[in-house]
C-alpha cells in the first residue's frame, strides 16, 4: 500500500482504498477484495454480526403502512429466501427475472440469489407481455417471482402455458402453478452457509443482467460481475454522500438500473439506512411529506421530478434533515438548478452513468458544481473524450466520452452484451469503452453533455430505443413507414413522437391519431408511447434508403428553439 492510500471507515475499509487532493476531493481508490468478493455476504451479514440491531431499511406501503428491516433481519430473510430457491431448483447460474416493483421483498430475493450465485434480472413492471417474453426468451429465464400486481402474472401465465418456468409470486398465497414466496420462505431455516467447491460463487461470475434499450431492434442485455457493488462505493459515499447515521431516498423503481445506483449495493457499503416508497401514482407532495416525517438526510431523483418540484410551493414543507440532493439520468437543466437552489437553498449535485457503469462523471463531495455541468471524472475511471477519427478532443471540442480499458476494467464498468460478442465489440474496441454519448470537457475538467451518438431517447429518466417502438407501430395495417425520435417536452425534458408515413387511402386526421393513441396505449409500454404524432408523405432518407432520423429530430428541435 502506498503511502498515501488508507483503508475506508467501517465495513468499507476491509475492501476499499482512497487517497484525496488537497481539497478533501476523492482522487484515487483500489480495491483490495479477493476472487471470493460477494456483497451479500461479505457486507450484508458482515453488518449483520457487527451491528445486528441497526435500520437497513424503512418500508413505506402504498397505504402508508411502516416495516424495518436491521440488517440482522436482512441477513435471516435472504438466508430463508436463498434456502427456499434451492427447494425449488434454483441453483448458481440459473436466471431469475425479478418484477417486484418496490415491494420489500426484492431486497430479501436480491442477497439471497447473490448468495446462490444466482443471476438476477430485474424488470419494471410497466412492460407488456411481449417485452416480459422477450426477456426470459433471450436471456434463458429458469424463473420468475414478481407481485400480483398490474396483471403481471397473468402475462406470465400467458407466456408460460406449459409450466416450464420455476414461477414465485410475492404478497399472494394462492395462485395456481405459482408458489407462494412469503409462506414459503418462513418454513425454511434462517442460516445459509457459504457454498464450497463446484457451487463456490467467485467475483468474476455474472451477478445480474439488466436489459437496456438501445438503436437496434431488441434491448440489450448488460451484464455485470460480483465487482460491481464495489464501485458504487464513490456513488453513494463521495456522490449521494451517505453515511452511517444517515437515511437515503432514491426515487425509483427497483426494475431500473437506477435502483442499483440508489437503493441498495452503495448503501449499504456506507451502512445507510435505505428508504422506500412503494407508490402507485407519484406524488410530489406525498415525496416531500415523507422527508419531513422521516427525516432523510439525501435524495436523488431525476431531473424529470425536480422540474415539477420546482413549480410548487416548497415553503411549506420542512426539508431541514436533508444534506444533499442528487440527480441523474439524463442532463439537467440551469434553469431548474438555480430556482431549484433559489427555493430550498440546497445544491443538485448531477452525475452521469450508464447501466453499463457506475457513476463515471459527477460533482462530488467537496466539489463546487457548476450548472448544466455533469461534473468531472469519477477517479474510478479513465475518462476521455474521442473524436471520430480517434484522437482526443482538446478543451471545448465535441466528442465521444470514452473510458481507458486498456489497462483491464475497473470494478463497475459491465462484463459484456449477454450472448452478443458483435455488440460487445463494438462499444470495447482498441481499448476503450465506448458510451456512445457525447460531449465536451472544459479547461477545469468539468464534463458538458451534449447528447447521444445514436438515437436513443430520454424521457422522464428512462432510456428507450426507437426500434422497439417503430416495430409495434408497423404491426398496424395502414402504417407504410415510422420512425421515433424526440422532441422538447418542458416536464420530461424529452417526449416521444412518433413520425408516419401511410398506406395509399388512409386519411391523417386527428381521429386517426386519437385512434393511434388508444392502439399505443393498449400495446406499449407508458414510457415507450409516443406523446407526439406527424403524418407526412415521405421519410428523409440516405441514398442507401435508411431513414434519416436526426434530421426529423434536429427540425423539431431547431422548429422549438
Amino acid at each position: 500500500m502506498s503511502a498515501e492510500m488508507r483503508p475506508e471507515e467501517g465495513i468499507a475499509g476491509r475492501f476499499i482504498r482512497t487517497a484525496f487532493d488537497e481539497n478533501r476531493v476523492l482522487s484515487k481508490i483500489e480495491f483490495t477484495n479477493g476472487e471470493d468478493f460477494n456483497f451479500a455476504f461479505d457486507v450484508v451479514d458482515a453488518l449483520a454480526e457487527k451491528s445486528p440491531d441497526k435500520t437497513a431499511l424503512i418500508y413505506v406501503s402504498r397505504d402508508r403502512e411502516e416495516r424495518t428491516f436491521t440488517f440482522q433481519d436482512i441477513k435471516e430473510y435472504s438466508n430463508r429466501a436463498a434456502n427456499y430457491f434451492t427447494k425449488l431448483g434454483i441453483r448458481k447460474g440459473d436466471k431469475v427475472l425479478l418484477v417486484l416493483k418496490r415491494h420489500y421483498q426484492y431486497w430479501f430475493t436480491m442477497m439471497a440469489l447473490h448468495k446462490l450465485g444466482a443471476i438476477a434480472i430485474p424488470a419494471t413492471n410497466i412492460l407488456k407481455a411481449t417485452d416480459y417474453q422477450y426477456r426470459i426468451e433471450a436471456a434463458g429465464v429458469k424463473a420468475v417471482v414478481c407481485t400480483p400486481d398490474d396483471k403481471i402474472p397473468d402475462a406470465m401465465d400467458t407466456i408460460d402455458p406449459d409450466h416450464s418456468l420455476t414461477k414465485v409470486i410475492v404478497n399472494c398465497e394462492e395462485r395456481p402453478g405459482w408458489y407462494a414466496f412469503d409462506s414459503g420462505i418462513m418454513e425454511c431455516s434462517t442460516v445459509f452457509d457459504r457454498p464450497v467447491g463446484a457451487d463456490a460463487v467467485k467475483a468474476k461470475d455474472t451477478l445480474f443482467i439488466m436489459f437496456t434499450s438501445g438503436t437496434t431492434e431488441h434491448p440489450k442485455m448488460v451484464s455485470h460481475n460480483h465487482l460491481y457493488p464495489l464501485g458504487h462505493y464513490i456513488t453513494a459515499k463521495y456522490w449521494h454522500c451517505n453515511t452511517p447515521d444517515g437515511i437515503h431516498f432514491t426515487v425509483s423503481d427497483t426494475g431500473w438500473g437506477k435502483a442499483l445506483w440508489g437503493k441498495l449495493y452503495g448503501q449499504w457499503l456506507c451502512e445507510t439506512c435505505i428508504f422506500v416508497y412503494d407508490f402507485d401514482t407519484f406524488s410530489a407532495d406525498n415525496i416531500f411529506r415523507l422527508i419531513e416525517q422521516y427525516k432523510i438526510t439525501t435524495f436523488c431523483a431525476p431531473p424529470t421530478l425536480y422540474r415539477i418540484l420546482i413549480r410548487m410551493d416548497m415553503s411549506k414543507y420542512n426539508l431541514s434533515s436533508l444534506r444533499y440532493c442528487t440527480t441523474a439520468g439524463e442532463a439537467l437543466n440551469p434553469e431548474v438548478f438555480y430556482k431549484f437552489k433559489e427555493a430550498t437553498g440546497f445544491t443538485i449535485y448531477e452525475g452521469f452513468g450508464q447501466t453499463e457503469t457506475t457513476l463515471t462523471i459527477g460533482n462530488l463531495q467537496n466539489t463546487v458544481p457548476r450548472p448544466g455541468s455533469m461534473g468531472k471524472a469519477s477517479p474510478l475511471y479513465d475518462v476521455r473524450i474521442m473524436k471520430p477519427d480517434g484522437t482526443f478532443a482538446g478543451p471545448n471540442e465535441n466528442g465521444e466520452i470514452v473510458i481507458n480499458i486498456e489497462n483491464g476494467q475497473p470494478a463497475g464498468l459491465f462484463m459484456e452484451y449477454y450472448m452478443d460478442p458483435d455488440r460487445t465489440s463494438e462499444v470495447k474496441r482498441d481499448g476503450y469503452y465506448h458510451t456512445g454519448d457525447t460531449a465536451y470537457q472544459d479547461e477545469d475538467g468539468y464534463f458538458w453533455f451534449i447528447g447521444r451518438v445514436d438515437d436513443i431517447i430520454k424521457v422522464a429518466g428512462y432510456r428507450v430505443g426507437p426500434f422497439e417502438i417503430e416495430n409495434e407501430i408497423m404491426r398496424i395495417p395502414y402504417v407504410l413507414e415510422c420512425a421515433v425520435t424526440s422532441v422538447p417536452d418542458s416536464t420530461r425534458g424529452q417526449a416521444i413522437k412518433a413520425t408516419i408515413v401511410l398506406t395509399e387511402g388512409t386519411v391523417g386526421d386527428e381521429q386517426l391519431k386519437r385512434e393511434l393513441k388508444r392502439y399505443f396505449k393498449e400495446n406499449i409500454a407508458s414510457y415507450k408511447r409516443p406523446r407526439v404524432i406527424e403524418f407526412v408523405k415521405e421519410m428523409p432518407k440516405t441514398i442507401s434508403g435508411k431513414v434519416r432520423r436526426v434530421e426529423i429530430k434536429e427540425k423539431d428541435w431547431k422548429d422549438a428553439e
